[in-house]
């Protein structure tokens, strides 16, 4: 049976991915179990650097892996080209920077080439036959394909007051709560782990939570 393990936002907390990695070790198929990370890699934790370099090396092990974008990723990539430096540094990219000066100090970038391919490959969504996964949710009435990028990586109210039925289960990040959520249309698996909270994951169908 295909399993799908979908990871909530890590924010730079490098221990609680690696903790929560070992378990998945024990659980997690590399031949027919696919793992999603919904985004928010960096920022505000103390170690994204590290967080990306693990996460870039994983594939090797874990042929199937999808990486979702996060709003931070976006926050990140607008600070590169120089269109929005103010509204990433107030966002915890200070954290994320001092991070890649203190690890990375070959070349004229701070961030190697190898994390620049990284996040220009993620993804906005990926879909299932029973299951969208997306950074921040989905705007009502739209199918999934015609969803714009800002309410990918940032809705927050409208999506998650929503009783919509989207046709799918959406599975999600971004907003943070002190445990899963788990409604009709949407499972919400931002724990806060930067914020001293758990790290989670949740394994579809079965519904089963991980955490550390």
């Amino acid at each position: 049976m295909k399993n799908f393990f979908a990871v909530g936002d890590i924010h730079g907390c490098y221990d609680k991915l690696k903790s929560l990695m070992e378990i998945l070790d024990n659980h997690i198929d590399p031949d027919s179990d696919t793992i999603i990370f919904l985004g928010d890699y960096i920022d505000r934790g103390p170690n994204s650097f590290e967080v990306v370099e693990y996460l870039v090396n994983l594939k090797e092990r874990f042929k199937n892996t999808v990486f979702l974008k996060g709003n931070h990723e976006e926050m990140l990539e607008q600070y590169l080209a120089g269109l929005d430096k103010y509204t990433y540094l107030v966002n915890g990219g200070q954290q994320t920077l001092e991070s890649y000066m203190e690890k990375n100090n070959s070349g004229d970038s701070p961030i190697p080439r190898t994390h620049i391919n990284f996040f220009s490959s993620l993804s906005l969504f990926f879909e299932t036959r029973d299951y969208i996964f997306v950074h921040a949710g989905l705007k009502e009435k739209t199918s999934v394909e015609n969803q714009i990028s800002d309410d990918l990586l940032w809705i927050r109210g409208k999506f998650l007051h929503s009783n919509y039925n989207f046709g799918k289960k959406v599975v999600f990040g971004h907003t943070p709560f002190p445990e899963p959520l788990v409604q009709d249309n949407k499972i919400g698996i931002d724990t806060g782990a930067v914020y001293g909270n758990k790290l989670t994951c949740v394994k579809l169908p079965q519904l089963e939570f991980y955490q550390v």
